[in-house]
């Protein structure tokens, strides 16, 4: 195993969000679904094994191959994916709550949730900060290379913004329950403002710069996290505000969650549009699997809470509906990530090292023609 881990870097952890999401996300569809409930429960205990597996093996990692791990760091295409580490612990702990409780009782969904969501959002904060500093003074990034793995560590706060309200009820009353919700929405607030100011990198790279190279090309799908688990976050705001907050600012809070999420889920729409196009011009093309389509899962699944959000906030159906096709997307996109990843995990593929660039056959030459004559 000590072997095998040396180049299992922290992008791993996105299977571990994309597996979470698919359990939250369709606990909270409309309706009830038979068996769907229980389903759900099962898919978010296969996200904790592998969160403990995952845990186990990046300590491997650090404890045995600290070289590659510090070289991880120093990677401006790997470092951004530290951010994935923090969203993996919150992704897994606010399930907890969702539908866990259902095998692990109450009590210890809430125990596991407040130790997950401390230490995502410990780690989230750290890595929203350290990230973009080391891109500054280590990096030395060109605006040319930026790409949507830019954002995973700006947004991870955006997820402790949306699953933090979920422990509120679970606090004394007073100033323990005001407190949560309004550090959550300083998170909100403060993974939104970074979040806007790396999207025009992104978009403008992809303008001026012309598409992805093929393997980075499901990174596009990563703009639709910080969309849709912003919306997903002020429609919680919304549902757990009243009797936490004074009446106003729950009313404000209510009126958040439709102003802000009706556009934002617009833009979302619109991104998913583009995102696909550029998938389907990468597939044609030639585009192989990669750990890089596990974006086709976490991003897609905080559109469907996003929607199911506004669905419950404007009672529109429409909405309703929305949240039914984007979870058929997520299932699409999670079973093939899933499939190819066991697929690479068997063969060894995905855990080998680089391959050394090829050495160009030295040119034949007289002299050396007549050299291997002697």
């Amino acid at each position: 195993m000590v072997t095998a881990v040396r180049h299992l870097g922290p992008n791993w952890y996105a299977s571990v969000m994309g597996t979470a999401i698919v359990a939250t996300a369709g606990a909270g569809l409309p309706g009830h679904l038979p068996g769907l409930r229980t389903a759900c429960t099962a898919v978010w205990a296969l996200s904790l094994a592998l969160l403990l597996t995952l845990l186990t093996a990046r300590t491997v990692h650090w404890t045995h191959h600290r070289d590659q791990a510090r070289a991880d760091l120093r990677d401006p295409a790997t470092a951004p994916f530290y951010g994935c580490l923090a969203m993996a612990l919150l992704a897994v702990g606010g399930g907890a709550l969702v539908v866990g409780q259902d095998w692990i009782g109450l009590r210890a969904a809430v125990v596991l949730d407040a130790v997950l969501f401390g230490a995502g959002t410990l780690v989230g904060l750290v890595a929203a900060v350290a990230v973009p500093y080391l891109m500054a003074v280590r990096h030395r990034v060109h605006p040319s290379e930026a790409t949507p793995v830019w954002l995973l560590p700006v947004v991870a706060p955006m997820v402790s913004a949306a699953l933090g309200p979920l422990l509120v009820p679970h606090l004394p009353a007073g100033q323990a329950q005001e407190t949560l919700l309004l550090a959550c929405f300083a998170m909100f607030g403060l993974s939104l403002l970074a979040t806007l100011l790396m999207l025009p990198l992104v978009f403008a790279r992809l303008v001026t710069g012309g598409p992805l190279p093929l393997a980075l090309t499901p990174t596009l799908f990563l703009v639709l996290g910080p969309l849709g688990q912003s919306t997903t976050a002020v429609g919680k705001f919304a549902d757990f505000a009243p009797g936490v907050v004074p009446p106003a600012s729950a009313q404000a809070f209510s009126l958040l969650a439709v102003l802000y999420g009706v556009p934002v889920m617009g833009f979302a729409l619109l991104w998913f549009a583009l995102a696909t196009a550029h998938v389907v011009r990468a597939r044609r093309r030639g585009m192989g699997f990669a750990m890089t389509w596990w974006a086709f899962t976490f991003p897609v699944g905080t559109c469907v809470t996003g929607a199911e959000s506004l669905a419950r906030h404007t009672g529109l159906a429409v909405y309703d509906g929305l949240a039914f096709v984007l979870y058929g997307v997520l299932l699409v996109g999670w079973g093939t990530a899933v499939v190819h990843t066991a697929r690479g995990l068997v063969s060894g593929e995905l855990l080998a090292g680089p391959r050394p660039a090829p050495v160009a056959p030295r040119p034949v030459t007289a002299r050396t023609t007549s050299g291997a004559g002697r």
